[in-house]
């Protein structure tokens, strides 16, 4: 059996306090194996971007073990863990999060440059010229539709070169043509580098292209997809 490169062990999470806290996740079990494509479903506010956060090591649970790596995060303190993602974790959003007022060059540059990469620009006009933007380097984001700055977005989480690619309903901005360039994009290069994929999203046919499927509901996880079974 192929060892995880992700696993979580009776990982459990409240968000707020006393009255108002929520039980977000609860005991979840999860193994992933390095390489594989994962696709997280479940209904809204089940707990699945909740999930993926506690995966990147942006937010901590309660209780349980993250690892990661060989790595646990809940061992960290919260500069290990940035400097961990860092170097082994992209993340791509829904809502591109680019900074502004920062050129497509300077916003996948960013990230290399705190991280010491002495050729950051370099490498950056490489990641967006792999991913198509090779004329659009000096464009701020408000100047891109909304298919390129999710490309931006793309080429700054693979340029660090991370063992784990992250993705929170990266089509979710996105008319259904754009949508499907996107998702094509990002499966293309998680088979070119060989990195492990772990996806959210709504959309079944983007979640069935995973190598497996996992379902988050009231924050419990299930390893299989109801849809799954009703095929069989």
């Amino acid at each position: 059996m192929t060892e995880a490169l992700i696993s979580l062990s009776g990982v459990d999470l409240k968000l707020g306090g006393g009255v108002n806290a929520v039980h977000v996740l609860r005991e979840v079990n999860l193994s992933i194996a390095a390489g594989e494509s994962v696709g997280i479903v479940g209904p809204s506010g089940s707990g699945k971007t909740t999930l993926l956060m506690v995966l990147s090591g942006l937010e901590r649970p309660d209780r349980g073990e993250v690892s990661i790596a060989g790595a646990t995060l809940n061992a960290m303190n919260e500069d290990s863990v940035a400097a961990f993602r860092g170097q082994n974790i992209g993340i791509v959003f829904q809502s591109f999060h680019l900074i502004p007022n920062m050129t497509a060059l300077e916003n996948v540059a960013v990230p290399l440059e705190l991280a010491g990469e002495r050729n950051a620009f370099d490498k950056a006009e490489a990641e967006l010229s792999a991913v198509g933007l090779k004329d659009r380097l000096t464009h701020y984001p408000g100047q891109l539709s909304g298919g390129e700055q999710q490309r931006v977005a793309i080429a700054r989480a693979l340029a660090p070169d991370p063992k784990i690619l992250i993705a929170d309903e990266p089509t979710g901005n996105l008319d259904g043509e754009t949508g499907h360039l996107i998702s094509d994009l990002l499966f293309a290069k998680q088979r070119e580098r060989g990195m492990t994929f772990v996806l959210v999203t709504h959309d079944r046919d983007l979640a069935r292209a995973c190598d497996r499927r996992v379902m988050v509901d009231s924050g419990q996880v299930r390893e299989r997809d109801p849809l799954d079974e009703a095929a069989e």
